[in-house]
């Protein structure tokens, strides 16, 4: 597949307590990377497109090893930035049963938070692009941050290019003065495939629904309605999609999506999903399903279908990346979900 993907945004050192321990129960942390949008490039890039991962790195031994990382999974890695000062780390406590996971950010002041418009040449980043992906987490991290994803989603559609945006609303990154849907409702006017859950609609877009994520059911109906007032307020958008999780503790989850391209309603198969390794990176492996899937497939009901296999699948797998080929999400999208030994 011919099919050029570029990705902009922060990706940290993750830092994660061994298997379901408290944060320093033991003095060992697993240290790896992961932040959205470099979950999406790898991704993409392990389903055989063309990914390349835009960002600002500390020059230094860890950003060193942050591209390696990404570049062993085939992503190109060329157009990031280097400059001085500090990358961002994130400490993850996995949860277990009623215990939720808990996720700790020490990014204040990194090198993306850090930059603004100008620092990168978009119109050379985006030179033979066919798809540009960024999502909530970026704007939300500085008012210099934000401007420079508001300049890179217009850049992106002045070239032609579809802009997709999964808006990850993050609580606790949004403290710089201005509110989500000040700064979200600007960039979602260049967005043309959003993705979001429930919340993120809300308090991202301000958009509000009656219905609570916490419930443990979801009203499919409600996300008829909200998807249809999302297409109503960004003419624009011309797909939304939602995924449905439904947490009955915190490794025990009923997971589908929902996706209005404006034509029809879809609503996916539901998995129910009984032992939860790493639920982290879950909604970037959907946003790159669906991404792959809107090239892959001729339908937006098979392009949901793979991006929610897609993410099923990423709840069995450590770390922030979803380590899954095509042909592994296609076989769950055909029914086989028995995890029998292949031999």
């Amino acid at each position: 597949m011919s099919f050029r993907v570029v990705t902009f945004g922060e990706i940290m050192l993750r830092l994660k307590s061994p298997g379901h321990e408290r944060l320093f129960q033991s003095p060992l942390l697993e240290a790896t990377f992961g932040g959205g949008e470099a979950n999406v490039a790898v991704s993409l890039a392990n389903f055989g497109a063309d990914a390349a991962f835009v960002s600002v790195l500390p020059e230094g031994p860890i950003g060193d090893a942050c591209i390696g990382e990404l570049r062993r999974f085939g992503v190109d890695t060329s157009h990031i930035t280097r400059s001085d000062g500090r990358m961002g780390i994130y400490f993850l406590e996995n949860g277990a049963n009623q215990r939720p996971s808990v996720v700790v950010y020490d990014r204040a002041g990194s090198c993306m938070a850090k930059a603004g418009p100008g620092d990168i040449d978009w119109e050379k980043v985006l030179d033979g692009a066919d798809w540009f992906h960024v999502t909530g987490i970026t704007p939300a991290l500085s008012a210099s941050a934000a401007n420079l994803a508001l300049e890179a989603v217009q850049a992106s559609k002045e070239k032609g290019l579809t802009v997709s945006c999964d808006l990850n609303y993050r609580a606790k990154l949004w403290k710089y003065g201005k509110s989500a849907p000040e700064v979200m409702r600007m960039l979602m006017g260049f967005v043309d495939v959003g993705i979001a859950n429930e919340e993120d609609c809300q308090k991202s877009l301000g958009i509000q629904v009656n219905v609570s994520v916490e419930s443990g059911h979801l009203e499919t109906d409600v996300y008829r309605a909200l998807t249809d007032r999302v297409l109503e307020e960004f003419p624009n958008v011309r797909a939304m999609a939602i995924t449905l999780r439904e947490s009955r503790g915190a490794d025990i989850n009923g997971w589908s999506a929902c996706l209005n391209d404006r034509e029809a309603f879809h609503v996916s198969r539901k998995y129910e999903i009984t032992d939860i390794v790493d639920r982290v990176g879950g909604g970037d492996a959907f946003a790159a399903g669906l991404i792959f899937g809107m090239q892959r497939y001729q339908s937006s009901r098979e392009a949901l279908e793979f991006a929610v296999a897609a993410s099923c699948l990423k709840h069995s797998i450590p770390g922030d990346f979803n380590r899954v080929s095509v042909s592994e999400v296609e076989k769950l999208m055909g029914g086989d979900a028995s995890g029998r030994v292949q031999r």
